[in-house]
C-alpha cells in the first residue's frame, strides 16, 4: 500500500495464529464446513467491523486452503506474504452437543512464515496459546509479542485447547508468560476453570491484572461479562437474551469488539499503555455491552459468522 507523501500512515491490527477449517458434525450427523482458528475469527471480526488488519498465519494452496483465503478477503484481511507455505491446511473437527457447544479435534500444523517482520503502522497484535505453544512456531510467536510492545498494545485470549495443548499443570507457565506479556486479555470461565480448578474467576482475573495487563475480562456465557483493570475498576455486564444456533466463535467475536472498541475510545499503542489500565468505569461498560452485542449476533447463527459494522447501526 502506497502512502501519500508527509501522510501519517493507517494504523493496523496484527493477528497472528492459526487459520483452519472447522469441519462440524451437527447432531444429525451432517458435516458443514467453516473457516476457523480463534486468531482468524478474530481477524474476520476486525475486518468485518471496518478495521484494517492483517494476519499471519499458516495454511497450504490446497481446497481447503482456498477456502480459507476466500473468507478472509471476503472480510477485508489481508493475509501477510508466505503465510500459504504449509504442506496442508490444518483441520478441526468440531462435534456439536445437543445445546450448540462444540469439543473439537485437531489435525494443526503451525509455523511463522520466514522473514516476518513488525510492520511500523501496527497499533495492536492479537494472539492466542496455540500460536505460541506448537514448535516450530511457538517460540517466534513468543519474540514477536515481546518486540510488539515497544509500539502496540498486545492483545491476548488463552483459548484454551486441551485436545492439543496437553494438561493445565503443562500450560500454566506459557499461559503466564503470554498474560505477562499482553495488555489486553480476554479469557472464558472455561478456560480459567480448567487453568486454575477451583480457584474463584474474579480472584484469577485480579491476579492477573497485578502482573501485566491493563484490562482483563472474564466471559462467563449466560452469566455475562465480568472485567478488572490494573487501575482498580470493576465492571459487569449482563448477557444478552438469544436463540443460540451454537457457540462457535463467540469468544472471538467478542474479542473483535474489544478490541475495536479501545480502538475508538483511542487506547490502543504503546504510548496509551497507562492510560489502558486507567479506564473509566463507563467507558469499559460501554465497550463491553457492545462486545456482548456482537458475540450475541455471532451465536444467533451458524458457525464463527460475526456481524459487519453495518449490522451493528
Amino acid at each position: 500500500m502506497t502512502a501519500t507523501p508527509g501522510a501519517q500512515p493507517t494504523p493496523r491490527a496484527l493477528v497472528v495464529g492459526e487459520a483452519l477449517v472447522d469441519v462440524v458434525r451437527q447432531l444429525d450427523g451432517s458435516i458443514e464446513n467453516h473457516v476457523g482458528g480463534s486468531p482468524a475469527n478474530v481477524a474476520i471480526g476486525l475486518g468485518r467491523l471496518g478495521r484494517p488488519v492483517d494476519l499471519l498465519t499458516w495454511f497450504a494452496p490446497d481446497a481447503h486452503g482456498e477456502l480459507v483465503r476466500r473468507h478472509l478477503e471476503d472480510s477485508a484481511v489481508h493475509v501477510l506474504p508466505g503465510s500459504d507455505g504449509a504442506g496442508s491446511t490444518s483441520v478441526a473437527l468440531a462435534t456439536l452437543d445437543e445445546t450448540g457447544a462444540a469439543t473439537y479435534t485437531f489435525d494443526l500444523d503451525w509455523q511463522v512464515p520466514a522473514g516476518t517482520e513488525l510492520a511500523a503502522d501496527v497499533v495492536v497484535v492479537h494472539s492466542s496459546t496455540i500460536g505460541a505453544a506448537l514448535e516450530p512456531g511457538g517460540e517466534a510467536v513468543l519474540q514477536l509479542l515481546g518486540q510488539a510492545r515497544s509500539q502496540a498494545t498486545v492483545t491476548y485470549d488463552p483459548n484454551v485447547r486441551p485436545a492439543l495443548l496437553g494438561s493445565a499443570e503443562q500450560m500454566r507457565p506459557l499461559v503466564a508468560r503470554l498474560v505477562e506479556l499482553a495488555d489486553v486479555v480476554k479469557v472464558s470461565d472455561e478456560d480459567l476453570a480448567w487453568l486454575e480448578p477451583g480457584v474463584a474467576l474474579i480472584e484469577v482475573a485480579a491476579k492477573w491484572a497485578t502482573s501485566g495487563p491493563g484490562i482483563v475480562v472474564v466471559t462467563r456465557g449466560g452469566a455475562g461479562v465480568v472485567a478488572v483493570t490494573s487501575g482498580g475498576v470493576h465492571v459487569e455486564v449482563p448477557a444478552r437474551t438469544v436463540a443460540v444456533a451454537d457457540t462457535v466463535g463467540a469468544g472471538d467475536s467478542f474479542m473483535s469488539g474489544l478490541i475495536d472498541g479501545l480502538w475508538t475510545a483511542g487506547l490502543l499503542g504503546a504510548e496509551r499503555r497507562g492510560d489502558l489500565g486507567g479506564i473509566d468505569a463507563g467507558t469499559l461498560t460501554r465497550i463491553l455491552e457492545r462486545s456482548a452485542r456482537i458475540a450475541a449476533i455471532t451465536v444467533s447463527r451458524a458457525g464463527a459468522n460475526p456481524p459487519r459494522l453495518a449490522e451493528l447501526i
